[in-house]
């Protein structure tokens, strides 16, 4: 099982270039960075996980920035979005910038995507939250004809365009991996209908998680797809860790502090200390 780190990139934490020479050099295989354009003040929708929102939340650098110059950095370290909005994107410009550094990087882009679940940051975007999730499959299979086509052409209710040129294609064939981020009742449909992953937070118990990644297993045979998985905010338990490795996860990604070097250390020296407990290392 592979393990990755996960850092809200802020004006006030240590630089995403600075982060990912220290990640590679010990070993991680990953480097994740969430997005927020903006925070609106009003506050109207919850934060999810409970309590105030961080305050990394209306402070994060943005994530292409974030990523081009933590993969600029690095040799071997992977990098992708954790996750990117696509609601708050328009497909052909985002398109580019995904195989721009997947390009430039020669192959080392992870492409994590989500629709979001602060509602007014969207609606300032001119989305609809309820249309989030059907813009979010049209853009993605958009995306996917622009990479992969020549002549890119795609029809759907909320994207539109045809006969386009757009280079460079991304290294990776068809495309980056497609991490889908989310939880919800449907999550899995969208994982079979355009992704290559699942990347669920780590949230709830254990086993309900691990039910829903068999149950994720068996519908992918089914349609003789191949899905991988990735637990975002993994838990750092080191008996925890050797259940989803013995699950055959390929990958979990662990937060550490939007701080500096002091602050985030002895958190990584946990992670570290309970992945060779769990002898995932």
């Amino acid at each position: 099982m592979h393990l990755g780190l996960a850092l809200f990139a802020t004006d006030e934490a240590l630089p995403p270039g600075e982060l990912a020479c220290w990640a590679e050099d010990l070993g991680f295989e990953s480097l994740f960075f969430p997005e927020h354009t903006h925070i609106p003040a009003s506050r109207e929708t919850p934060y999810p996980a409970g309590g105030d929102l961080p305050r990394e939340y209306w402070h994060t650098i943005d994530q292409f920035v974030a990523v081009t110059h933590a993969l600029a950095a690095t040799e071997r370290l992977l990098v992708g979005s954790g996750i990117c909005l696509i609601p708050e994107h328009e497909p052909i410009s985002l398109a580019k910038a995904v195989a721009s550094v997947d390009h430039l990087s020669g192959g080392r882009f992870l492409f994590g995507v989500g629709a979001g679940w602060n509602l007014e940051e969207m609606r300032h975007h001119g989305v609809e939250p309820r249309q989030r999730f059907a813009l979010m499959r049209e853009r993605i299979e958009a995306m996917q004809a622009i990479w992969t086509q020549e002549e890119a052409s795609y029809e759907g209710r909320h994207v539109r365009f045809e006969r386009i040129w757009s280079w460079p294609k991304p290294v990776q064939r068809p495309h980056p991996p497609i991490l889908v981020g989310g939880n919800g009742e449907k999550v899995l449909d969208r994982v079979l209908a355009y992704g290559d992953h699942w990347m669920p937070n780590m949230v709830g118990d254990d086993d309900h998680m691990l039910a829903r990644i068999d149950e994720l297993r068996r519908r992918a045979a089914d349609a003789d797809r191949d899905i991988g998985v990735t637990i975002n905010a993994a838990p750092t338990r080191p008996e925890r860790l050797a259940r989803y490795a013995e699950a055959g996860v390929e990958r979990c990604v662990f937060y550490i502090p939007s701080a500096g070097r002091a602050e985030i250390e002895p958190r990584i020296e946990r992670i570290l200390d309970s992945a060779a407990q769990a002898g995932v290392r």
